[in-house]
Protein backbone atom coordinates (compact mmCIF):
# COMPACT_ATOMS: atom_id res chain seq x y z
CA UNK A 1 0.00 0.00 0.00
CA UNK A 2 2.41 2.72 -1.97
CA UNK A 3 -0.45 5.13 -3.05
CA UNK A 4 -0.38 8.72 -1.97
CA UNK A 5 -3.98 10.10 -1.74
CA UNK A 6 -4.75 13.45 -0.90
CA UNK A 7 -7.14 14.57 2.10
CA UNK A 8 -10.55 14.58 -0.06
CA UNK A 9 -9.97 10.58 -0.99
CA UNK A 10 -9.21 9.96 2.48
CA UNK A 11 -11.92 11.66 3.58
CA UNK A 12 -13.97 9.65 0.99
CA UNK A 13 -12.39 5.82 1.90
CA UNK A 14 -13.04 7.29 5.98
CA UNK A 15 -16.80 7.97 5.14
CA UNK A 16 -16.92 4.28 3.05
CA UNK A 17 -15.87 2.33 5.80
CA UNK A 18 -18.22 4.22 8.36
CA UNK A 19 -21.16 3.36 5.80
CA UNK A 20 -19.95 -0.72 5.93
CA UNK A 21 -19.79 -0.73 9.57
CA UNK A 22 -23.22 0.95 10.02
CA UNK A 23 -24.36 -1.72 7.54
CA UNK A 24 -22.69 -4.46 9.23
CA UNK A 25 -23.98 -3.33 12.66
CA UNK A 26 -27.69 -3.56 11.28
CA UNK A 27 -26.92 -6.74 9.84
CA UNK A 28 -25.53 -8.35 13.68
CA UNK A 29 -28.49 -6.68 15.21
CA UNK A 30 -31.14 -7.72 13.20
CA UNK A 31 -29.34 -11.61 13.20
CA UNK A 32 -29.33 -11.30 17.13
CA UNK A 33 -32.59 -10.37 17.41
CA UNK A 34 -34.35 -13.02 15.25
CA UNK A 35 -31.88 -15.59 16.61
CA UNK A 36 -32.46 -14.91 20.74
CA UNK A 37 -35.18 -17.30 20.88
CA UNK A 38 -34.04 -20.30 18.72
CA UNK A 39 -30.39 -19.85 18.97
CA UNK A 40 -29.11 -18.37 22.13
CA UNK A 41 -25.84 -18.61 21.88
CA UNK A 42 -25.66 -17.72 18.38
CA UNK A 43 -27.66 -14.69 19.57
CA UNK A 44 -25.21 -13.59 22.25
CA UNK A 45 -22.16 -14.02 19.26
CA UNK A 46 -23.99 -11.92 16.79
CA UNK A 47 -24.93 -9.58 20.09
CA UNK A 48 -20.98 -9.54 20.27
CA UNK A 49 -20.42 -8.59 16.75
CA UNK A 50 -23.00 -5.63 17.02
CA UNK A 51 -21.43 -3.93 19.72
CA UNK A 52 -17.66 -4.42 18.08
CA UNK A 53 -19.10 -2.95 14.95
CA UNK A 54 -21.05 -0.15 17.24
CA UNK A 55 -17.54 0.52 18.54
CA UNK A 56 -16.20 1.09 15.00
CA UNK A 57 -18.74 3.43 13.71
CA UNK A 58 -18.16 5.36 16.99
CA UNK A 59 -14.80 5.99 16.11
CA UNK A 60 -15.07 6.80 12.79
CA UNK A 61 -17.87 9.51 13.40
CA UNK A 62 -15.34 10.87 15.84
CA UNK A 63 -12.69 11.16 13.20
CA UNK A 64 -15.30 12.92 10.77
CA UNK A 65 -16.65 14.96 13.18
CA UNK A 66 -14.50 15.55 16.18
CA UNK A 67 -16.69 16.30 19.27
CA UNK A 68 -19.64 14.96 18.27
CA UNK A 69 -20.51 12.13 20.69
CA UNK A 70 -19.01 14.76 23.41
CA UNK A 71 -21.82 17.15 22.85
CA UNK A 72 -24.38 14.32 22.87
CA UNK A 73 -23.44 12.94 26.52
Amino acid sequence: MTDVVDSDELLRRIQRARACAAEEERTWRTRSDDLRRADPDGARDAGVRTLAFEAVVTVLDEILTPGKHSAQE
